[in-house]
């Protein structure tokens, strides 16, 4: 279908101001007190462990990210057999499969992201060829039967084109997208308010007002709940220290009801002179506002409470034991684990890396059981090493980390 230029467009009587996006900005000693909180929580995050040891839990957690902004959508599929598929062991089952790659298309997406703000710290990730990329990004990774949409209204199964802004008008249950004709401005719009520069815990406050805004926009034929998530999740990046140690993610799909019926709130129009002076709600945008960010403070509770230290030792020390007894999920093939892995574990925790020539002081065993030891947690990626016969830290492999952090994601029933 061909864009419909303005002129079309307003001739048909589809001209849509951008003004009916107002208000883009909120702010009220509330949101400012939950920012300043979300601010000095993420930064406590950093410095919870050592560096090594939170590099290996950012990478987990990009499993888990992409689990739950995936499950938001619809796609269940289980962080161990997301993980299994970033090794490239995918499943028999066709519609499985493509669940599959479509959760490792979202992990993908992440590591581009990140790579991307590092090589271009200053790049403008509000802007149109930005929002544009990360679309292109996440879709271009996707077999064809997951780039395809149906029309409701018309029946039509529309192929979606990464990276192009959709050309025909939208509606989501109740609310109706801006025009396709005006999209350029709409777009253009939000970057001016949310591009521009601000500071202190301000920016945290418009990435919340953004995740909404970009969503109303509604850009792209399909995919603009992960594009407007992983947006969100590429400005706390930039402003929170600490951020991927924790995902807003998790904390929206566990209340995934509460994020819908928040989102559809801040789409209705202005309730009388006392609710600003924008087209839309300015009560229903800092009322999901809030809620974005009461989510994020709870997500950062979570990992506080289980990176506690001494409940993370007990809980490592705890796994082991329960594996000698044959009571903790494990690989298929996975060996006992011998009692002084427990020793190595803990050991690679607090330090973040320990050396193989230690591995004989750590555990008080000797050069051949402790090779082998060694080997059998590599195997189980129990621990990893950055290079051959390098340092050893502490892995975060599926099976175990439902152990190690209670309701980090749902459990499996021991079945790796």
């Amino acid at each position: 279908m061909a864009l419909m230029s303005e002129k079309e467009a307003q001739e048909l009587g589809l001209y849509t101001r951008v003004s009916e996006m107002e208000p883009m900005l909120v702010e009220h000693g509330e949101l400012e007190d939950l920012a300043a909180s979300i601010l000095e929580g993420s930064a406590a995050l950093s410095a919870i462990l050592p560096d090594q040891t939170l590099s290996g839990l950012r990478e987990m957690l990009r499993i888990v990210n992409s689990y739950y902004s995936n499950l938001i959508e619809g796609n269940s599929t289980h962080p161990i057999d997301i993980e299994r598929a970033t090794r490239k062991d995918y499943s028999g089952d066709p519609a499985k499969r493509n669940r599959q790659i479509e959760s490792v298309a979202h992990i993908e997406c992440q590591r581009a992201i990140d790579a991307r703000l590092a090589s271009e710290p200053e790049v403008a990730i509000t802007s149109p060829e930005w929002l544009c990329w990360v679309h292109k990004c996440f879709y271009d990774q996707l077999p064809d039967e997951l780039r395809r949409v149906k029309d409701e209204e018309t029946g039509e199964t529309l192929a979606v084109v990464g990276g192009e802004p959709r050309e025909r008008d939208v509606r989501v249950a109740h609310h109706v997208g801006p025009a396709s004709a005006f999209m350029p401005r709409f777009l253009d719009r939000y970057h001016e308010v949310y591009g521009r520069r601000m500071h202190g815990i301000h920016p945290i406050i418009a990435t919340a007002a953004a995740h909404h805004r970009l969503m109303w926009i509604h850009p792209f034929l399909d995919g603009n709940g992960r594009v407007a998530r992983l947006c969100s999740d590429a400005s706390f990046r930039k402003l929170l220290k600490g951020y991927g140690v924790w995902n807003v993610s998790r904390g929206l799909a566990r209340r995934r009801d509460d994020y819908y019926a928040s989102l559809a709130n801040a789409d209705i129009h202005r309730k009388g002179d006392l609710d600003g002076r924008g087209n839309l709600s300015q009560k229903g945008l800092e009322d999901f506002v809030t809620f974005f960010l009461e989510t994020c403070l709870d997500q950062i509770e979570y990992m506080r409470s289980v990176l506690r230290i001494d409940g993370l030792l007990d809980r490592l020390h705890g796994y082991v034991t329960l594996r000698q007894l044959g009571m903790a999920p494990c690989p298929p093939d996975a060996q006992k684990l011998r009692p002084e892995a427990a020793h190595l574990l803990q050991e690679a925790l607090v330090r973040g890396e320990v050396s193989r020539g230690d591995v004989g002081r750590v555990t008080g065993l000797g050069d051949r059981l402790g090779r082998t030891l060694v080997s059998s947690l590599v195997k189980e990626r129990l621990l990893v090493s950055p290079m051959p016969q390098g340092g050893l830290r502490l892995g975060f492999p599926p099976h175990a980390v439902e152990y190690y952090f209670p309701g980090l994601f749902p459990p499996t029933g021991g079945v790796a």
